[in-house]
């Protein structure tokens, strides 16, 4: 095990300032009004792009909005605007 891997204790009620606690909150509410793709891992979806062309196959990427595609012909990388799910 790496010691980054281990949480460090010593700051575990100590009290943080104003400005620490501004900092946080600001960060959570920008994280969340963030674009996100509506995919999860594992759904089967259809991308179609002018580029990558026309392709099925399972999410297994997602970084924002790009979504990484594992199809057949192997992965491709979508924009989550460029996805469909199949039925």
């Amino acid at each position: 095990m790496d010691s980054s891997d281990v949480q460090d204790l010593s700051g575990m009620g100590r009290p943080i300032s104003l400005g620490s606690a501004v900092a946080l909150g600001w960060g959570r509410a920008v994280e969340a009004l963030r674009p996100r793709s509506p995919y999860r891992i594992g759904d089967a979806v259809l991308g179609d792009d002018p580029f990558n062309g026309r392709h099925e196959g399972t999410v297994v990427t997602q970084d924002g909005t790009t979504v990484g595609v594992k199809t057949t012909r192997g992965l491709f990388f979508y924009d989550h605007r460029q996805l469909r799910r199949l039925d």
